[in-house]
C-alpha cells in the first residue's frame, strides 16, 4: 500500500496536494493509473490531464510523462486545483427531488425542462437549477463545480432520472448505464397495435441521411439499438399503451424503433409525419385530442440501479405526469 499526506499547495491555496509513496506491488505501473487508483476520486483521464498541466511531482521533480512507469520508494504528488465554477449559472427553479445524499440526487424531470445547456438552450436548463440546489456541496467533476449527467432524457420526455454530486459517483453510475447493469421501464403511448403485442425491435440508429436533426434505423454507419416492449393496454386497432426496456441507449432510440415499425409516439413532433390511418378508428373528439396532444407521449417511469459508493439497491417508480394521465382518462372513457 501506498502512504498517502495531503498538502495545501503553495500556489493554489483553494486546492489540495495529494503526497503518496509507492509501495513495491506498485511498481512498473503507469504513472496516472497509479496516481488515480490511490487516490480513489479522480478518473485516470482527469490525472492525466493534470500531469500533462505540471501538476504533478516524482522525488520533488516535475513529472510530465503520464506512462511513465512508477518507481517502488518514490513520493509523487498531485495537487489537484480547485474548483471552478462552470459555465452555466445558478438559476433558482422547482425541482421534484426523490431522494439525495453526499453522493447523487434522484428526480422527476418535468417535460419541457431541457436537461443541458446547449445552443437555443443556454439557460433555463436542468444544470442551472441544480447548480442552484446543490451548487455548494458540488466538490466537483473533472475540475469543475457542476452535476454529473449520466443520461439525459429529450426536452420534452417526462420521468425519473439520477444525477451525479461527486466524480466518483458520476463514474461508477456512468459504467452502469454504459454496462445495462440497471433497471429502466419507460411508458408510451403509440399509434396503432403492434404485431405481435410483445417483443424486440432491433435496428441500428445513426443520423437521418437526409435530415440530420433526426435519427434513424440504418443499414450503414449506425450503433446497434435494441428495445424490449410489451402491450400494457390497447384501445381496439388505433393505439396502445406500451412499456418499454432499452437493451442499448441510443439517441431517440424508443421514438425511432416505434416510428420504424409503423407504430409512431402520439404527439411526437419529429418522428411522427403524417396523421396515422390507426386514428381514423377513434370518436372525433378522442381523435383530435390524441393529434393535438403537444409531446411525444413517453415517460421514463421507473430506474433502478446500484447507489455507486454503499452498494444499495435503489429503485424509483414515477407516475405518469397530468398531460399523459388525461388522455389516457379520454381515450379509457370512451372505450367503456
Amino acid at each position: 500500500m501506498s502512504a498517502r499526506t495531503n498538502h495545501p499547495p503553495e500556489s493554489d491555496p483553494g486546492g489540495e496536494t495529494v503526497t503518496l509513496t509507492a509501495a513495491p506491488a506498485q511498481a512498473g505501473l503507469r504513472a496516472d493509473r497509479f496516481l488515480a487508483e490511490a487516490i480513489g476520486s479522480l478518473s485516470r483521464s482527469r490525472v492525466k490531464a493534470l500531469i500533462a498541466a505540471g501538476a504533478a511531482s516524482r522525488d520533488g521533480q516535475p513529472l510530465r510523462d503520464a506512462a511513465e512507469a512508477v518507481r517502488a520508494g518514490s513520493r509523487y504528488a498531485l495537487t489537484i486545483p480547485a474548483a471552478v465554477p462552470a459555465l452555466p449559472q445558478p438559476q433558482a427553479m422547482p425541482l421534484d427531488i426523490l431522494f439525495e445524499d453526499a453522493h447523487l440526487i434522484v428526480l422527476d424531470k418535468p417535460a419541457g425542462l431541457v436537461v443541458h445547456p446547449a445552443p437555443g438552450n443556454q439557460d433555463g436548463t436542468l444544470v442551472n437549477a441544480l447548480l442552484a440546489h446543490a451548487g455548494e456541496e458540488l466538490p466537483g467533476i473533472g475540475g469543475e463545480k457542476r452535476p454529473g449527467i449520466v443520461h439525459r432524457l429529450d426536452k420534452d420526455t417526462s420521468g425519473v432520472m439520477v444525477v451525479a454530486k461527486t466524480e466518483l459517483a458520476h463514474r461508477a453510475l456512468s459504467a452502469a448505464f454504459a454496462e445495462r447493469d440497471l433497471d429502466r421501464e419507460y411508458i408510451a403511448l403509440a399509434w396503432g397495435l403492434p404485431s405481435p403485442p410483445s417483443g424486440d425491435i432491433e435496428g441500428a440508429i445513426g443520423r437521418h441521411p437526409t435530415d440530420r436533426k433526426r435519427m434513424a434505423v440504418v443499414s450503414r454507419g449506425g450503433k446497434p439499438a435494441l428495445t424490449h416492449y410489451a402491450t400494457d393496454r390497447a384501445w381496439g386497432t388505433a393505439c396502445a399503451l406500451l412499456r418499454c426496456r432499452l437493451a442499448t441507449g441510443r439517441t431517440h432510440q424508443i421514438r425511432v424503433h416505434l416510428a420504424e415499425s409503423g407504430h409512431p409516439l402520439v404527439g411526437d413532433p419529429v418522428y411522427l409525419r403524417r396523421t396515422p390511418a390507426a386514428a381514423r378508428s377513434l370518436p372525433e373528439p378522442v381523435r383530435q385530442a390524441l393529434l393535438a396532444f403537444p409531446r411525444q407521449a413517453l415517460h421514463a417511469a421507473t430506474l433502478g440501479f446500484r447507489h455507486p459508493v454503499t452498494g444499495a439497491a435503489l429503485s424509483f417508480t414515477v407516475p405518469p405526469p397530468p398531460d399523459i394521465v388525461s388522455i389516457l382518462t379520454l381515450l379509457s372513457g370512451n372505450s367503456e
